[in-house]
């Protein structure tokens, strides 16, 4: 048995990592695969362009991310019904949602059908979209080289796990932490200085723009909702009123 376990990891080192890009629109699929490859050129990018390309590909292959439309031609919610395909076929298989539909609209719904994150077409730049794959890539591999998705979250599952290297999500009392890359930063300075008040101006390092108090506030939110979806009696990040928050130790 640890022979055949040390074969698997080998294997998983060794084969590239494969990314499926589902979008209907071709100038926006190769932008996307373009962008892909400029920052991990060894990668191997399939892309569909209609939900029965990508189902038969979901049939045939197992991606270690997928990239995806939720409206697919005249199917307002093809990417609705693709995610639950791939939570059935391949369960732990990382989604990224790249969307025209409004996140204020459909975040909550991805979150809810366990998308690794949304990003609205338009409003983000290609640096957001790259730090993104390549995190979930990164987490991929480490699931990858342990034998399966879920392989490598056997730590302590009672207290917030962060990986310094971010090859791996967040765990919150063992449960992957679903936020945006700039909440998880925010998420990590707060605790890494747990028990003291971190003010608004060490907070706008872990943003790329929007520097200001409101945008603070409204990412400490999202991390607040985000771990209250995991335990519902959370409340250990306090406001500190013209400080900044504070994660009480």
């Amino acid at each position: 048995m640890v022979q055949v376990s040390a074969a698997n990891a080998a294997n998983a080192a060794i084969a590239p990592q494969r990314v499926a890009v589902i979008e209907d629109d071709g100038p926006t699929s190769d932008q996307l695969k373009g962008w892909i490859l400029a920052a991990r050129p060894l990668l191997v990018v399939d892309q569909c362009f209609t939900r029965d390309e990508a189902e038969a590909a979901l049939e045939r292959q197992r991606y270690d991310a997928v990239v995806l439309d939720i409206e697919l031609g005249r199917e307002r919610h093809a990417g609705v019904a693709i995610i639950n395909t791939i939570n059935k076929r391949h369960p732990g298989t990382p989604v990224l949602v790249v969307s025209a539909m409004p996140a204020a609209l459909y975040r909550s719904i991805m979150k809810a059908l366990d998308a690794w994150d949304y990003l609205q077409k338009t409003t983000f730049e290609e640096s957001e979209f790259t730090e993104t794959l390549l995190e979930i890539l990164r987490a991929a591999a480490v699931a990858r080289a342990s034998g399966g998705p879920g392989g490598a979250r056997t730590e302590h599952a009672d207290e917030l796990l962060l990986d310094p290297l971010r090859q791996a999500a967040a765990l919150f009392r063992g449960q992957r932490v679903n936020l945006p890359l700039t909440a998880q930063r925010i998420l990590a300075v707060l605790h890494a200085r747990r028990g003291e008040v971190v003010s608004y101006e060490d907070l706008y390092a872990a943003i790329k723009s929007g520097r200001n108090r409101d945008n603070v506030r409204k990412h400490v939110s999202t991390i607040r909702e985000a771990l209250r979806e995991i335990d519902p009696a959370f409340d250990a990040i306090d406001n500190v009123p013209m400080r900044g928050f504070r994660w009480r130790a």
